[in-house]
C-alpha cells in the first residue's frame, strides 16, 4: 500500500509540473532569427518621457509592424509572461477582462504599438481594477498563436482564461 500511495503522490506531482507555466520573456515570442534584429523598447517608468518618445518614434496611432513573424512552437504551452495592460473593455464593476499585454508601459496609447509579434490578447479569468492598470502583471495560461485585429493594434497571439497577479519588482 506504501508504494501505491508513492506511485500516486509521483504521477501527482507529474501532473502538476506538467500544467505548470513556464515563465518567458518577451523576446521568445519572436521567432528566433529576428531575436538579434529586434529592438525592442526598453520599459517607460518615467512618464515625464512620453513627450520624447512620441517624437522620437513616430505617430501613436501607427502599429510598427501589424503582421510580424510569430513562434508556431509556443501554440498551447502554458506560459508566465510579464507586461502592462491596455484595456479593450470595461465592465459595469470598472474592471478590465480582456486586454492587450504589451512589454512596456504607454504601448498603445502613448506611442506606437510594438510589432503584432510583441503584443498578446488576453481575456482574462478575474476582472483587473482601473485603478490598478498602471503596474505590470504576469499573466499566466496557455499561449495560441493566432493574430488579432483591433483598432488600437493587432495581436500574434492569444491567451484565454488567463491568470492574473501583479509583478513584483
Amino acid at each position: 500500500m506504501g508504494s501505491r500511495l508513492m506511485l500516486t503522490g509521483l504521477l501527482l506531482l507529474a501532473t502538476a509540473t506538467a500544467n505548470a507555466a513556464e515563465e518567458i520573456s518577451w523576446d521568445e515570442l519572436l521567432p528566433p532569427e529576428l531575436r538579434e534584429l529586434q529592438e525592442t523598447p526598453l520599459p517607460l517608468h518615467d512618464l515625464s518621457l512620453l513627450g520624447e518618445m512620441d517624437a522620437e518614434l513616430g505617430d501613436p496611432a501607427v502599429q510598427m509592424e501589424p503582421a510580424a513573424p510569430v513562434v508556431q512552437e509556443l501554440d498551447g504551452r502554458q506560459v508566465k509572461l510579464p507586461g502592462y495592460v491596455v484595456p479593450l473593455a470595461i465592465t459595469d464593476a470598472m474592471e478590465v477582462e480582456e486586454f492587450l499585454l504589451v512589454p512596456y508601459f504607454g504601448a498603445c496609447i502613448h506611442v506606437p504599438p510594438p510589432p503584432s509579434n510583441q503584443i498578446v490578447h488576453v481575456r482574462s479569468s478575474s476582472g483587473i481594477k482601473l485603478r490598478d492598470l498602471y503596474q505590470p502583471f504576469w499573466i499566466s495560461g496557455a499561449i495560441r498563436v493566432e493574430p488579432m485585429e483591433n483598432e488600437l493594434a493587432n495581436a500574434g497571439y492569444r491567451i484565454d482564461a488567463a491568470s492574473v497577479e501583479p509583478y513584483v519588482y
